[in-house]
C-alpha cells in the first residue's frame, strides 16, 4: 500500500486496516512520451558500450508519475478516495513514442476501528 499525498493505491485487492464501503468502478491515466533527441544521442552511446540506458529509465520513471497523477485526479473526481488493483501497461505508438497506462479500480474506504 502506497500513499500518494491524501490518496491510498495499492496492487493488492484490499487495504489491511481498510474496510472497502463503496466500490466505484475503473479508472485509468495515461500518457503517451517520445524520445527526446539529446537523450537519444546518450543513449546509443550507452549502446555501444553496454550497460542500462539511464535517459530512458528516466523517461519512463517521469512517464508512470504523470500516469499516476492522472489517474488520482480521475479517481478523486469521482469521489474515491483509494485505488486498489493497480497495474500499469506500455504500449508503443510509433517508434520514437510510448503510452504508459495506469489501472486500477477506484474505492472509496475507510479505516478499521
Amino acid at each position: 500500500m502506497y500513499r500518494y499525498q491524501d490518496f491510498i493505491l495499492a496492487t493488492t485487492e484490499n487495504l489491511p486496516g481498510y474496510r472497502i464501503i463503496r466500490v466505484i468502478g475503473v479508472v485509468s491515466g495515461s500518457v503517451v512520451m517520445a524520445k527526446h533527441l539529446g537523450r537519444d544521442i546518450l543513449a546509443a552511446l550507452r549502446n555501444i558500450v553496454g550497460g542500462e540506458v539511464k535517459e530512458y529509465t528516466e523517461l519512463l520513471a517521469q512517464a508512470r508519475n504523470i500516469a499516476i497523477e492522472r489517474l488520482v485526479e480521475r479517481a478523486k473526481s469521482m469521489g474515491a478516495n483509494a485505488v486498489i488493483g493497480l497495474r500499469f501497461s506500455t504500449s508503443a505508438i510509433t517508434s520514437g513514442a510510448a503510452e504508459i497506462l495506469a489501472y486500477g479500480t477506484a474505492v472509496v474506504a475507510e479505516k478499521e476501528g
